[in-house]
């Protein structure tokens, strides 16, 4: 308690009254380790990742600490994410089919969280509008196996102008203080100050103006923050409703024995924000309990808030129409190449109204319904299956995190001693019982790809990433910090 600001001491003893005094004492605790199973994978039985029991919340969540040259973490079966976090994804759940953006998506976890639900059908387009986290959220979903997501870098303004009213479901996780934060990292405590919520909150609003631009009617935004602050939460929601009566504000779940509790409605009135304008007299206030608080002195995970909010389906439809995805061809050499590799890398391989794209000599396979991405910042498109090189295709590691094992013709089912071998980027020489031809060959590790491998003159060539590799040696500094995203 004694290295947080006086003036968050102030201010918060004054809105929990009593409450207080274990709220400060919740800051001294140990943090809340957890993680989620990805369902995307063949295999979701873990080797390496310790159990400590099931988030209360979510179906894939557990308590536990994640190592980070793990089985499990390395071939995208685990993600490592801050329980109360994992209530965020929870609550939007999408269905698969939908058309979902996550506007501020940066490192990964809710977008991860939310391709669970999606079962790799629809679109899921994720957003970091700076380019060096955008580029931590791709790689991100590439490990998880994610199918259908495009991964982007821009403003919501430059994206509201390209996709207006298209999404069924907006999340908005925010950009805020961070309060929720401070128990895990020094670094929020250090940044806060009295004005710092309310300098968030403008910018929440700019961002959230853009939001409801890209909700079709009938749609839904759900948005979240990591603290506590109310000019951040229950004032952002009534200020939204607000500016925006065409939505209301929807209950969200709150399971018996989680300990969620419902947002506080007097928290929107002025008195609690030292002078600002009071949003809330133009909306009934107790519709705020729908809302949901995670505090950290009552259950076992950091501090969130979360609110699902819903367009009215009556809302005029906009004039402007997004276009689809625009067609690309191969030329002769890259389809002959594109052939050979399907031929004979895969049982069965069917495009499904997909379609290839090109990013220099780089190919994906686009999602299902994908719209024109002309002038944009695309990170990622679907599944990278590979780059066309001098007389050859070369199959991304993607593409080997992404499919089904069954998928492939061959396959080769790594022992212990090969894993540490492959992450390492050292040759294989399989087993006398292995039977592999000349080829690419999928290399897999507790029943789930893990990258690529070419057999040549009895060995197998290691095509682990360069960048990804390492020396299996477990120690504590493994061990993953949690993803409070």
């Amino acid at each position: 308690m004694s290295t947080l600001p006086e003036d968050f001491i102030s201010k918060y003893t004054r809105l929990l009254g009593n409450e207080s005094i274990d709220f400060f004492k919740a800051f001294d605790g140990p943090v809340q380790k957890a993680y989620r199973i990805n369902p995307l994978k063949a295999n979701t039985d873990l080797l390496d990742t310790p159990n400590d029991g099931q988030v209360p919340y979510g179906q894939w969540g557990f308590f536990g600490a994640v190592s980070g040259h793990s089985i499990s973490h390395v071939t995208g079966v685990v993600y490592s994410q801050e329980p109360s976090a994992q209530f965020v994804g929870e609550t939007v759940r999408p269905e698969p089919g939908e058309r979902i953006l996550d506007l501020a998506a940066a490192p990964g976890g809710k977008t991860t969280h939310l391709a669970a639900f999606m079962q790799q059908k629809g679109l899921l387009w994720s957003n970091e509008i700076f380019l060096n986290r955008a580029k931590i959220l791709s790689e991100n979903v590439e490990r998880m196996g994610l199918q259908n997501s495009v991964v982007s870098s821009h403003t919501p303004a430059e994206l509201s102008v390209k996709l207006p009213q298209y999404f069924d479901k907006i999340l908005l996780d925010a950009p805020c203080s961070g309060e929720g934060m401070f128990r895990k990292n020094i670094t929020a405590i250090k940044q806060w100050h009295k004005d710092f919520p309310q300098e968030l909150a403008e910018l929440q609003r700019e961002i959230l103006h853009e939001a409801v631009k890209m909700l079709r009617p009938g749609g839904q935004i759900i948005y979240s923050t990591c603290t506590f602050s109310p000019e951040e939460d229950e004032q952002m929601i009534a200020w939204l409703m607000s500016e925006y009566p065409e939505f209301t504000l929807k209950a969200i779940n709150k399971p018996q024995d989680t300990y969620i509790s419902d947002g506080q409605p007097a928290w929107a009135d002025k008195q609690f924000t030292d002078g600002q304008v009071d949003q809330s007299k133009t909306i009934d206030q107790e519709v705020l309990k729908k809302t949901a608080r995670l505090w950290p002195q009552r259950l076992n995970g950091e501090g969130h808030f979360v609110a699902k909010l819903e367009k009215s389906p009556n809302v005029p439809l906009s004039d402007h129409i997004v276009k689809p995805l625009k067609p690309i061809e191969l030329n002769s050499e890259q389809q002959k190449l594109m052939t050979s590799f399907v031929s004979e890398s895969f049982v069965s391989f069917q495009l499904d109204k997909r379609q290839f794209t090109l990013f220099g000599d780089r190919l994906y396979l686009a999602p299902v319904g994908t719209p024109d991405i002309s002038g944009m910042k695309i990170l990622r498109l679907g599944i990278e299956m590979g780059t066309f090189k001098k007389n050859r295709f070369e199959p991304a590691h993607a593409l080997a995190l992404a499919m089904h094992p069954d998928e492939f013709v061959q396959k080769y089912n790594m022992t212990t001693d090969d894993w540490a071998k492959f992450v390492h980027g050292d040759v294989i020489r399989p087993d006398s019982g292995a039977s592999l031809k000349k080829g690419w060959v999928l290399m897999v590790a507790n029943g789930n790809g893990a990258g690529w491998g070419r057999y040549v003159d009895g060995q197998i060539k290691n095509f682990f990433p360069k960048g990804l590799r390492f020396m299996v040696k477990q120690t504590h500094s493994d061990l993953l910090e949690d993803d409070m995203y």
